[in-house]
C-alpha cells in the first residue's frame, strides 16, 4: 500500500510557511551603528551649543548685571547681582512707570572707569555671551514715561505724576525724601524720566536737567527690566512694582 502523504492538521493547502529569520552577517551590526565622536570632539560641539545659547539667552532673554554703587539703596545694594529680562518689552512694550530698569549711559552719566565694566579680557569674554554678569551700565527707577509731567514737589513734598502724588514709603531708603531738587518737566515721547531709589546719592534725571536732553532717558537705551537679584543669598529677591504707580493716568 501506498502511504498518504502527511498532513500539516490543516496548513499544508493554504502555501503557507514558518519563516526564519535569517541569520546577521558578521559586523553588519557594527555597521548600522553611527560612527561616534571622539571625545575631545564631542566636548567641542557641546561648548559650541552652549556659547550659542547663552549669547541667544543674552540677547532676547535674560542678562546678569552687577550693582556698581549706592544709587539704589535699599532696594539693590553695591555688588548685587541682578537678573533683566527683556520679555517684557517685547513687540513695541516700553518701560512702565514703577520698572526698575538697566540702560546703557545717555551721555556723560558714567565717569570712564564705570563706562570700562569690569576687568580683564576673560571677564570681558565672559560678559560678551552672557555667563557674567555685565557692568558700564546705570540701573534706576522708571518715574515716568512718554507724556507724563513729573514735578517736585507738592505742599507734602511728594513727587507727582500727572497730578497724582505717589507714595514711595515702600522702596525709598530709610529716611529719604523724595527729591532735595525741584523740577517740572514733561516727558517726551520715547523716553523715560528715572530717579535712583537713594535719592540724596544718586547721580539721575534731576541731576541731568542741564545735559542735552535734560536728564531724560531714550527708552532705546533700556536693556530690561530687573526682576531678581541672585546673589548674594541673604538679599536675594524678587521685584515687584509698587502700587503707587497703579494709580496714575
Amino acid at each position: 500500500m501506498t502511504r498518504p502523504p502527511d498532513h500539516d492538521d490543516g496548513e499544508a493547502g493554504t502555501g503557507s510557511s514558518v519563516a526564519t529569520p535569517l541569520e546577521e552577517p558578521e559586523g553588519a551590526a557594527a555597521g548600522d551603528h553611527r560612527r561616534q565622536l571622539p571625545v575631545w570632539q564631542e566636548m567641542l560641539l557641546l561648548l559650541g551649543i552652549a556659547l550659542v545659547l547663552a549669547v541667544v539667552i543674552k540677547a532676547f532673554f535674560m542678562q546678569a548685571f552687577y550693582i556698581p554703587s549706592a544709587s539704589m539703596n535699599d532696594t539693590l545694594v553695591q555688588n548685587d547681582r541682578i537678573l533683566v529680562q527683556k520679555v517684557t518689552y517685547w513687540g513695541g512694550g516700553g518701560p512702565q512707570r514703577g520698572d526698575v530698569v538697566v540702560f546703557a549711559d545717555p551721555g556723560g552719566w558714567l565717569d570712564p572707569s564705570e563706562s570700562q565694566g569690569s576687568g580683564g579680557p576673560v571677564t570681558r569674554g565672559l560678559e560678551t555671551v552672557g555667563l557674567y554678569p555685565t557692568g558700564g551700565h546705570l540701573v534706576k527707577r522708571v518715574i515716568g514715561v512718554g507724556g507724563d509731567e513729573v514735578k517736585c514737589c507738592d505742599s507734602a513734598g511728594r513727587i507727582t505724576v500727572n497730578g497724582v502724588p505717589l507714595n514711595e514709603k515702600s522702596y525709598l531708603a530709610p529716611g529719604e525724601k523724595p527729591s532735595m531738587i525741584d523740577f517740572d518737566v514733561k516727558v517726551k515721547p520715547g523716553y523715560v524720566w528715572v530717579q535712583g531709589d537713594n535719592r540724596s546719592n544718586s547721580a539721575d534725571s534731576r541731576v541731568h536737567l542741564g545735559d542735552p536732553g535734560g536728564g531724560q532717558v531714550p527708552a532705546d537705551d533700556v536693556v530690561g527690566k530687573v526682576f531678581a537679584v541672585v546673589w548674594p543669598v541673604s538679599h536675594a529677591t524678587v521685584l515687584h512694582t509698587p502700587a503707587t504707580f497703579r494709580s496714575v493716568k
